[in-house]
């Protein structure tokens, strides 16, 4: 079994390979603007899973995948000639959800500062039930002039 540090080298090597592969061999007109984040190898060294990106809506990311599973066979190729690896790892194309979540926790976000901002209001015209301050202090005296502590 080969040791992560190998994998993580190999997983860097993958992606850049891949990228360079997208943007100069692959001439599938289905292939939208493909962006590879992330490779991660598994640690036997046998198969990788290539997280990528797609800008546009859905249809451009079905079509995008098609692409990929298409080029699948001559991508591994290019990364095996590349490697000098006795075995080429299999390719597996991830769609990677970044985008999206990032978006949603910016969605979350900006609701989270409108909720802040409507409390604030509430609060600045907001007064006490009771007094300021309802606990006793030790330097304070009763009404009738008596000492608390004494």
């Amino acid at each position: 079994m080969a040791d992560s540090a190998r994998a993580l080298r190999l997983a860097g090597t993958i992606k850049k390979l891949v990228a360079r592969a997208l943007e100069t061999e692959i001439k599938d007109p289905r292939l939208g603007f493909v962006t590879v984040t992330d490779v991660r190898v598994t640690g036997d060294l046998q198969q990788a899973s290539v997280f990528y990106t797609v800008y546009g809506g859905d249809e451009e990311r079905a079509a995008t995948a098609a692409a990929l599973a298409s080029a699948k066979g001559r991508l591994r190729s290019i990364v095996g000639g590349e490697l000098g690896i006795r075995l080429t790892p299999t390719l597996d194309f991830i769609l990677d959800a970044v985008p999206e979540t990032a978006a949603s926790l910016d969605r979350a976000l900006h609701e989270a500062q409108q909720r802040d901002a409507e409390l604030a209001k509430l609060r600045e015209n907001a007064k006490y039930a009771g007094d300021e301050d309802p606990y006793r202090h030790p330097d304070e005296h009763d009404a009738d002039g008596e000492d608390p502590s004494a």
